[in-house]
């Protein structure tokens, strides 16, 4: 099968399956992921199609879609398989996958990662960033009945993925627990330097927020 054949099949099967999803890992964060990856891989390399297959799948069995306490790869192996691509590629892509989130990283810090592992993380992880990533996570938040802000709760500071999927915190908190560490945890030099303003405009709303929150604007 042609790759450009497998990217049509690959784009309507990510499109059918976060049809309606509500947590902010729909199919437009496919799309601003997969546009934020081709300005990385410009300017970076890379094999242009791990990256873009992984990246399309990315989310399609994450445990935070399916609403289950643990990810299904099988949903997103089993696509791959039925496109009949080489075992190689499919296991360059499910390697990346299954190890790319924030959550997995407290356990494969330790581990090489390839140019396309990088780029796709980085990807991914500026979409956590800037005023879309506030958006999103308050949209996730709302999801799943998170407060806006509990002043009475403390950030949390996580040492596995276990204890991470366990946060309860708000919403608010969730910027300290993960979002305004991401830039610190950028793999490539393109996206630290992307990664500055969307930080800095963090930082300016989080400080916006308790202003206000506190009756002082």
């Amino acid at each position: 099968m042609e790759p450009s054949e497998v990217i049509r099949n690959t784009e309507r099967f990510v499109k059918e399956r976060l049809k309606g999803e509500p947590t902010g890992h729909d199919w437009y964060h496919v799309e601003r992921v997969r546009n934020i990856a081709n300005t990385l891989y410009e300017s970076e390399g890379g094999d242009w199609l791990i990256i873009e297959l992984t990246l399309l799948l990315h989310d399609v069995g994450d445990r935070k879609v399916i609403n289950e306490d643990d990810d299904d790869y099988t949903i997103a192996e089993n696509f791959l398989t039925q496109q009949e691509l080489s075992p190689e590629l499919i296991e360059a892509i499910m390697n990346i996958i299954k190890t790319m989130s924030f959550s997995k990283s407290f356990d494969t810090q330790a581990e090489e990662k390839s140019l396309e592992f990088q780029i796709v993380q980085d990807s991914d992880r500026l979409d956590a960033l800037g005023a879309i990533g506030i958006a999103r996570a308050f949209a996730f938040g709302g999801s799943r009945g998170r407060a806006l802000y509990d002043p009475e709760h403390q950030a949390q500071t996580y040492h596995s993925s276990e204890e991470y999927k366990k946060s309860e915190g708000s919403t608010f908190h969730h910027f300290e627990e993960k979002l305004l560490l991401l830039k610190d945890l950028l793999n490539t030099d393109t996206a630290k330097k992307i990664a500055e303003e969307r930080d800095e405009f963090m930082r300016t709303f989080l400080k916006e927020f308790l202003d206000e929150w506190n009756g002082q604007k």
